[in-house]
């Protein structure tokens, strides 16, 4: 059986001057539809090199990314992203920066009528409803990432990008985006690939966990299967063995790899 979306012996190699750099070395990965993946590495390991490469926005040196058997080698809105940084336009509301998307992507195949309720109806879905008429300045950063994850769902992307989109938030706003996300995978069933340095938001969120060897050259050091039956609640996970497991594991992975780097 094919894989959804494979990475089928990626290298990337940067080059300025007379100088290269190699970032990323033989990555093979294959993602089942409906898998909620993680990878996670040291700054510097080539995470958000590898998710911009899946998104189109970064070519390969070697290899190539295939989504449904069919190589990807530029952006389109099969793979939507949420970045770090909301990238939302100041000047449209809530509304209209999810619609600008949705008239591109829908033009030719939904009413104006259609479009709309579309995107009132991926704006519930991440509980920004009410705040359809606000502009950015007007709500707050986790408010924003919302908006941004219901413009990226309302593509209806068969991948959805996910690149540490939580790390600029705080704790609890952090804990709430991340339930809020959880709940939109059981939900939707969509297919995730997601760039965090957060070893407990990786085990929580993920089917899978990616680690990352150090760069230059980074490679796939280990892939760890999360065996969490889902829906998932933090409160009771806290506790659970398996949970405490994966997250050892993931832990002892990274100090591994920060020692050697250290000694090297």
């Amino acid at each position: 059986m094919q894989a959804y979306l494979k990475l089928d012996h990626i290298d990337k190699t940067f080059t300025r001057g007379s100088a290269t750099t190699e970032v990323l070395k033989d990555i093979n990965l294959t993602i089942e539809k409906g898998e909620y993946v993680s990878i996670i590495g040291h700054s510097g390991c080539g995470k958000s090199t590898l998710l911009n490469i899946v998104a189109g926005l970064t070519g390969t040196t070697n290899g190539c990314v295939l989504l449904e058997n069919r190589e990807v080698n530029s952006p389109g809105p099969d793979r939507a992203v949420v970045f770090q940084n909301h990238s939302l336009l100041p000047w449209l509301t809530v509304y209209e920066n999810v619609r600008l998307g949705v008239d591109k992507v829908f033009a030719k195949t939904k009413s104006r009528a259609e479009r709309d309720a579309w995107v009132m109806h991926n704006l519930s879905l991440v509980q920004m409803a009410h705040a359809r008429d606000k502009r950015p300045s007007e709500i707050s950063g986790g408010m924003k990432q919302r908006v941004g994850i219901a413009r990226a769902l309302a593509m209806e992307p068969k991948v959805l990008l996910l690149d540490e989109p939580f790390g600029a938030l705080d704790a609890l706003t952090r804990a709430h985006l991340q339930d809020s996300v959880m709940a939109l995978h059981q939900k939707l069933g969509n297919t995730i690939l997601m760039i965090t340095h957060d070893v407990d938001e990786a085990v929580l969120l993920s089917d899978r966990i990616v680690m990352m060897t150090n760069g230059p050259s980074a490679r796939i050091g280990e892939v760890l299967e999360v065996p969490l039956a889902r829906p998932r609640k933090r409160l009771e996970l806290a506790t659970n063995p398996a949970y405490l497991k994966c997250r050892q594991r993931v832990l002892e992975f990274l100090y591994e790899r920060h020692s050697f780097v250290e000694a090297a």
